[in-house]
């Protein structure tokens, strides 16, 4: 059984740099007329794994230390595993073609983002150039078309990200089931009654490391065909 812990957003995004942080750096705003509420786009990092935390009750029997991990998950009454998804997803193929996925899906975006900028820099640069000549009437008229422009990139901005969270997340979701799938296999296989998950963000404290079958979940997993 393979308890899915919930996603976060802490969750890393493994080619160095989030959503977020790869549009803000690239915005450049204009030192006459700033570009209010700049976009600030989530991309949440990619953080995914199981909660659940089970652990094996300390025995009072000496020598315990020589035996087995497995053999210890026994005496306790549960047979138990432990996996590393992160891991997992940093590794696997599946987990490779999860985040070029990703990739590939924030950099279309913003390259829309930034043909949006380039817009708004040259309406705010017409602007300049004509405020001397303009009537104040037709200079108001094209500020407040410069300003609803810029609420529009903002929205546009704004659903951009929202469109990369849930992408996502339906790619994480897709990948844990294929995990799940494997994991319950191997688990079948071996009579395990419980698997955790390791890692950072878990409930996992200590476990012996013959318990950890992450590495037979990679093998079985990169040579299945998914499509």
């Amino acid at each position: 059984m393979l308890s899915p812990r919930s996603k976060e957003a802490s969750l890393s995004f493994p080619l160095g740099t989030s959503f977020k942080d790869t549009i803000v750096r690239k915005m450049i705003c204009s030192k006459r007329m700033s570009f209010p509420g700049c976009v600030l786009l989530a991309g949440a990092s990619l953080m995914l794994s199981v909660a659940t935390g089970c652990a094996t009750p300390a025995s009072e029997t000496s020598g315990i230390s020589e035996i087995s991990g497995t053999e210890r998950s026994v005496l306790s009454g549960v047979t138990i595993g432990v996996v590393d998804t992160q891991w997992l997803l940093k590794e696997s193929k599946l987990g490779r073609q999860v985040n070029e996925t990703l990739n590939q899906f924030m950099k279309d975006r913003q390259a829309l983002l930034e043909l949006e900028q380039q817009e708004l820099r040259n309406l705010e640069n017409e602007l300049v150039r004509q405020g001397s000549v303009l009537s104040p009437s037709a200079k108001q008229q094209k500020e407040e078309q410069l300003r609803q422009r810029m609420l529009d990139y903002q929205q546009k901005a704004g659903n951009m990200s929202r469109e990369f969270q849930v992408k996502q997340a339906e790619l994480l979701d897709e990948f844990r089931e294929q995990v799940d799938l494997v994991v319950k296999q191997i688990a079948q296989q071996r009579g395990l009654e419980l698997v955790v998950e390791k890692g950072k963000n878990t409930s996992t404290r200590y476990y012996d490391a013959s318990m950890d079958f992450s590495s037979n979940v990679l093998e079985i997993l990169d040579q299945t065909t998914f499509r």
